[in-house]
């Protein structure tokens, strides 16, 4: 049940959890993320129960289930890419819906007075694993909402909204050609820095530039040489999805080798530790 449910519009309200999973909307009485590892997420409930949880409306950085103590809502142990955290994964290779809904008990300003709201279809743009506010590994999403945008009035009487407005959506895989990422590239002479094939294409030689630290919120990362590595499509998307990692004396974790480097290109250290903490390495 991935994507729409029929007659279920965003802003459609809902009594409590039950409510929820008669309707389909979210087909679990306390689970927050439903879904499966092969075939992707259907729905996650943001109900205050983690409290790395960023919610900023249209964007949230969503925090993956497990190693909660139930007793005091504290997180006492890593969590890992398995099982319904693995679904979001999965969505976000297959470029595959989530459905969202935010609850009262959610602390943010985007939170229905009661009950539970479902607030439209989100895709996960990213997935990384850092140590959260209690210490702990905890695996951690960026949802972008790609349909119209839902007005949030807090002060409103809580009630269904009519339907969005829709929209045909391609989903691309986003490669970022800066004037940075070419200065890296031509340092390397296109060669990937990793297994060192050069592409030879009609219109000339192909690699991709990959930041360390991603661009954008949350991870912030500058759009500089430092902070960028020259890259086949294949071990960009590797790299990016935290297959490898590269140690500071640039051996690589996760794969046999260490990185090809230019006497003329320097990194920074601190850019690749960021990448590793990012996947707990």
């Amino acid at each position: 049940m991935i994507g729409e449910i029929p007659g279920i519009v965003a802003g459609a309200q809902f009594a409590n959890r039950r409510a929820l999973y008669d309707a389909g909307v979210h087909r679990a009485l306390q689970k927050g993320i439903v879904g499966a590892a092969p075939t992707g997420a259907e729905s996650i409930v943001l109900s205050g129960g983690y409290v790395d949880d960023e919610d900023n409306g249209d964007e949230i950085i969503y925090t993956g289930r497990g190693g909660r103590d139930v007793k005091t809502g504290r997180q006492i142990a890593d969590q890992q890419f398995l099982a319904e955290n693995k679904a979001l994964v999965t969505s976000r290779l297959e470029g595959l819906p989530v459905r969202v809904i935010r609850g009262a008990e959610h602390n943010s300003p985007y939170s229905p007075q009661v009950g539970y709201r479902f607030d439209g279809l989100f895709w996960v743009e990213d997935h990384w694993r850092e140590r959260g506010k209690d210490g702990f590994l905890v695996c951690r999403y960026k949802l972008v909402s790609k349909e119209a945008r839902i007005e949030y009035d807090t002060n409103a009487p809580q009630q269904p909204r009519g339907p969005a407005a829709r929209t045909h959506l391609s989903l691309l895989r986003i490669v970022r050609d800066t004037a940075v990422g070419k200065r890296v590239k031509a340092l390397h002479d296109y060669a990937c820095q990793i297994c060192g094939v050069r592409l030879k294409t009609g219109a000339g030689s192909y690699a991709e530039a990959a930041h360390i630290r991603p661009l954008g919120r949350p991870h912030n990362g500058p759009d500089v040489t430092s902070n960028v590595l020259c890259l086949c499509p294949n071990h960009h998307v590797l790299f990016d999805y935290g297959v490898f990692c590269v140690a500071n004396d640039l051996s690589l974790i996760g794969l046999p080798g260490r990185l090809r480097v230019s006497r003329k290109h320097t990194l920074d250290s601190s850019h690749l530790g960021y990448h590793r903490a990012m996947w707990g390495q």
